[in-house]
């Protein structure tokens, strides 16, 4: 929660107290919905400008980081179509299996979950604003 945030319920509840008007009054909180609106705003740009910069370097590494990731995950899913056609002819080998991946999935740290989740959602957003933006197609 930004500071903006814990000030914008105190405040509104001041502008009931001091505008006795209710146009005026609505007025006044829809001036600070809209000015929390573009504090929000201005942290969203400065984070996807960096995903962005990310997604633009030069270094292949760099650039290709965050879809290459998603590639293994889709692989990951992709995976269940083979293992639904074993599962078909040997259920034992099937559950094998995905015994062993599951044990293996539970040992991967919580951190890089969020790391991957995070990646995800900040890469799907810089695409989505550079296709606003016409910068990508």
């Amino acid at each position: 929660m930004s500071i903006l945030d814990g000030i914008i319920g105190p405040i509104a509840g001041l502008i009931d107290k001091i505008i006795p008007d209710p146009k005026a009054r609505d007025e006044a909180k829809l001036k600070l919905i809209e000015l929390q609106g573009a504090q929000e705003l201005e942290g969203v740009k400065a984070q996807l400008s960096a995903i962005i910069a990310e997604a633009q370097a030069a270094d292949p590494w760099t650039s290709r980081a965050r879809p290459s990731f998603l590639y293994v995950m889709y692989a990951l899913l992709l995976w269940s179509i083979p293992m639904g056609l074993i599962a078909a002819v040997r259920p034992e080998m099937a559950r094998a299996i995905a015994e062993g991946m599951n044990a293996y999935l539970a040992g991967i740290p919580e951190p890089l979950y969020a790391l991957f989740g995070t990646g995800y959602l900040g890469y799907t957003a810089a695409r989505q604003w550079g296709k606003a933006k016409g910068i990508d197609k």
